[in-house]
């Protein structure tokens, strides 16, 4: 069977509904919305448009299913079985979830398969385990008499989770997976771009044990359903990743009854790498921080600074790499950038290359829309800019990179946090102490070190100023979703 028979097969296991209180239900208006393959600009489904009445549905079921349901009471073994559950399932159906997650973001199958599927299923499976190491401790406080104190931490209750269109089945993981061992409940709405990995995690958590109510999906897009959601009083908390515009009227929706918020926003991360680096190691991480997943990436390395006495060498390195990527449609095994994922988006990065031209950066290559159906882009790089550029300074989110010399070791430090972003940044040098001062003096949440764009789910993620508030991964993640409650009890 060839990519497109199976990828049709894969398609047909996605209910195209709402699912909420463990029903997949139409929308209350009736209406639907198209899914588009990025690769060829065609529809490929359409699914139900959920707007204000459907997210007040959803976040009913939810508050029903956490104040009388089983999940929050169940013991933390129980609830790291079925978590872990999930993860097992997203497994074995690794093939399906990769062809659903390629039509529908426009990302390469080799992608998808190497690491989209298998990182959320190792998502789910490391948050498993907090499940039964996450406690209180005792307190010594300093009253009178004698006093046993502890904190206890205990769910949030119901959670509001918006995700983006870049990494859909994998963004869903980072906000299920603690929420759920926590022992609160969902209403995740995904990116109107992209539901369709959502929809069919829906199912596999209901497979996987989860109780109706628990996990429920509202597809639709943000102005009507996201907004809905973070402004609707009967949620707790609302946890969002997406752009730092959207992420600031998040804030303003939440304030209606001061709903805990954590945001996972935007960047503008810069890639510096310094005259003694392994250059070839260097260029290669450099290419692959703003070229990987089309540059659609938040940590995308996406202002490269080099210093003036290797600047041409890495400037030959990434645009020989670039040349040699090849674009083209995703379910093609050779393909290594398919496209952006919408005409909408396309439309905005091409209106970017405009801007830079406009201000007098040069395109040393790319550039260009690639003449095709589909919404593809050549990988574009800039020379001959300037800090105050709006290319340099604004996130595009396409394969788009603009690079600049240096010269002065203790000034990169202060030009690489000339950003309103702060998310992440790399560093490349054999200079052990080089290293660990720019660490330091670096303002972003992520710092890699003669690597780039390395995750893992033990290690804190998030970001400085308007890259955004709290962190995911490890243990850092259950603060997002818990309260603590300190406890005092007078024993005479």
């Amino acid at each position: 069977m060839s990519l497109l028979a199976k990828a049709d097969t894969a398609l047909g296991t996605v209910i195209p509904k709402l699912h909420i209180d463990g029903a997949w239900t139409d929308a209350v208006s009736g209406r639907t919305f198209a899914v588009v393959d990025p690769s060829t600009g065609r529809e490929i489904a359409r699914v139900a448009e959920g707007d204000a009445p459907d997210v007040d549905l959803a976040v009913r079921a939810a508050r029903r299913a956490f104040e009388s349901g089983p999940w929050s009471r169940m013991t933390p073994a129980d609830r790291s079985r079925v978590v872990w559950r999930i993860g097992d399932l997203l497994e074995e159906h690794a093939e399906e979830f990769a062809l659903l997650e390629t039509i529908d973001v426009g990302k390469p199958i080799t992608a998808s398969r190497a690491a989209d599927v298998p990182l959320s299923a190792d998502y789910f499976r490391y948050m498993a385990g907090w499940a039964t190491r996450m406690g209180g401790s005792t307190v010594d406080i300093s009253q009178p008499g004698e006093w046993h104190a502890f904190t206890l931490r205990e769910p949030i209750g119901v959670v509001g989770q918006i995700i983006p269109w870049n990494f859909p089945l994998l963004m869903a993981a980072w906000k299920l997976a603690p929420a759920l061992v926590t022992g609160n409940t969902v209403v995740l709405k995904p990116a109107e771009d992209t539901p369709l990995t959502a929809l069919r995690l829906a199912a596999i958590c209901e497979l996987a044990g989860v109780p109706a109510g628990v996990v429920n999906v509202v597809t639709g897009f943000g102005p009507t359903a996201g907004a809905a959601l973070a402004a609707h009083p009967g949620v707790d908390k609302i946890a969002f990743t997406g752009s730092t515009g959207v992420g600031k009227r998040v804030v303003e929706a939440a304030v209606g009854n001061l709903k805990k918020v954590s945001l996972e926003l935007g960047g503008k991360s810069p890639n510096i790498i310094f005259p003694d680096a392994d250059l070839d190691q260097a260029i290669l991480g450099a290419s692959q921080g703003i070229f990987y997943n089309a540059g659609e990436a938040c940590t995308a390395g996406s202002r490269l600074y080099v210093h003036h006495r290797v600047l041409d060498r890495v400037l030959d390195g990434v645009s020989d790499f670039a040349r040699a990527i090849k674009v083209g449609p995703t379910l093609d095994p050779e393909t290594t950038m398919g496209p952006v994922v919408s005409q909408r988006h396309l439309d905005r990065v091409l209106d970017y290359l405009r801007v830079g031209a406009d201000e007098g950066a040069k395109t040393l290559l790319g550039g260009n829309r690639v003449d095709t159906d589909g919404f593809y882009l050549d990988p574009t790089v800039f020379v001959d800019t300037r800090p105050d550029m709006r290319v340099v300074r604004e996130e595009i989110f396409g394969p788009v990179l603009v690079a600049q010399p240096f010269s002065d070791l203790d000034d990169i430090a202060r030009i690489a946090n000339d950003s309103p972003y702060g998310l992440a940044a790399g560093i490349w040098t054999k200079d052990l102490s080089l290293a660990h001062r720019m660490i330091r003096r670096l303002r972003a949440g992520a710092v890699y070190v003669n690597s780039y764009n390395t995750t893992d789910a033990a290690l804190p993620f998030g970001g400085y100023r308007q890259s955004g508030w709290g962190r995911e991964h490890g243990e850092s993640a259950l603060d997002l979703y818990t309260e603590t409650k300190g406890v005092s009890i007078f024993l005479g």
